[in-house]
């Protein structure tokens, strides 16, 4: 019985091996669990944890004020109200062209020449006519001259008996005969006069003059082409050049008949063209075309620019927009907007909430004038940047978000 006793009385090992184990678990379990709670905390506060909050994104664009006093928008190109092809009224070859696509022309500027040798000829020979014609007169004005003499002192002679009246008759027939040669020479002047009139026309027309100022936009000739008014005859040209009167230029746009009420005569326009998407032309409304399109519904406007500009050529798409009043000199340069929805007060302060990834930026801002739904930002926002529409309360600095689908 002692001795069984005694066996049972041993020191078991791995109690004491595993035993400090066990305390330093503790330790690390006490030092890890402040630490992951302070990790929490600041992921916490970091938003981490918080669900995303799904929201609305616009952007910050740029406007022109006339947005804001738009009636009516229509679409349409810049037509030259005076166009020419210029042409020839005789057929002949193209011997000088002097200018090209660009080229400014002065009214009566010689654009180019046809051959005209048998022209100038002509015309030279109608001249040498009149000088004959003219030497033809003053010899038949000397024989006038010394029948009238003649036929005078006849007269007195057979009133005093002195004289036949054979003599005399001879002296009246002679002056008569003068008479009617001094008139056949006036009258040759005149022909000559209007066969030289005739070939100096027939001699203009071989130059081609601009008919008004212009600017030549397309060449259809060159050297060397046969040109004719008709322009039937094989590989003929019809015309040399085409011009448009860079100021009458206007835009031709197509406006629908349920909105013409909304225009009239001298309504103030802005222009804007495809071609310049970054400028804005002052315009004026010059002619409602008393017609309508009945296929497309619409009624032809033509709009005046106020202002010309050399970038402005002729068929260039344009937008116009229809205002309900004059735009000032300091309302003609675009404007940084952003909609009124998008912008909250706190603390006396204006803020936006710019995003950035999957959270927003609090974003302090600068506002101007008012233009509709629009609002100017004078300061803290750029073009193109993209903050949240209609924020929530429980927005604020840093919230992850969620863009609406």
């Amino acid at each position: 019985m002692e001795n069984e006793d005694l066996s049972k009385l041993k020191i078991d090992k791995s109690q004491i091996k595993n035993a400090p184990v066990r305390r330093g678990k503790r330790i690390y379990i006490f030092v890890a669990i402040p630490i992951v709670v302070a990790v929490a905390i600041i992921l916490y506060f970091l938003g981490i944890f918080t669900p995303a909050i799904t929201i609305d994104v616009v952007s910050v664009t740029k406007v022109f004020p006339a947005h804001a006093y738009t009636l009516l928008n229509a679409s349409g190109y810049i037509v030259p109200q005076r166009k020419a092809a210029v042409a020839s009224k005789v057929t002949g070859r193209l011997i000088s062209l002097s200018v090209e696509e660009g080229s400014v022309v002065k009214k009566n500027t010689i654009i180019a020449q046809l051959e005209n040798e048998d022209v100038k000829a002509a015309r030279d020979q109608a001249q040498a006519n009149l000088k004959v014609a003219l030497a033809n007169l003053e010899l038949a004005n000397a024989e006038l001259k010394d029948a009238r003499t003649s036929f005078q002192r006849e007269q007195n002679l057979l009133a005093q008996e002195f004289t036949t009246k054979a003599s005399y008759d001879a002296a009246e027939a002679r002056y008569n005969k003068a008479k009617a040669t001094a008139a056949g020479a006036e009258a040759s002047i005149k022909a000559n006069t209007a066969l030289l009139k005739g070939a100096d026309v027939a001699l203009e027309y071989t130059f081609i003059r601009a008919p008004f100022d212009a600017v030549v936009l397309t060449k259809n000739a060159d050297i060397g082409d046969i040109v004719t008014p008709i322009g039937a005859a094989t590989n003929a040209k019809a015309s040399v050049v085409t011009i448009a009167d860079m100021d009458s230029l206007q835009v031709e746009a197509d406006v629908s008949e349920s909105n013409l009420s909304k225009v009239k005569i001298g309504q103030p326009c802005e222009i804007q063209l495809d071609a310049l998407p970054d400028l804005r032309f002052r315009g004026a409304v010059h002619m409602i075309v008393p017609t309508a399109d009945r296929s497309k519904a619409t009624v032809m406007v033509k709009v005046r620019f106020v202002d010309k500009d050399k970038r402005i050529l002729p068929e260039m798409s344009a937008k116009v927009a229809f205002l309900s009043r004059e735009m000032r000199k300091d309302e003609e340069s675009p404007r940084i907007v952003l909609n009124k929805n998008t912008i909250r007060e706190r603390n006396g302060k204006k803020i936006v909430f710019a995003v950035k990834g999957d959270k927003v930026i609090e974003r302090q801002i600068t506002t101007g004038v008012v233009l509709n739904d629009m609002i100017e930002v004078k300061d803290g926002l750029s073009v193109g940047e993209r903050v949240v529409a209609n924020p929530p309360d429980a927005l604020k600095n840093g919230s992850r978000i969620k863009l609406a689908q």
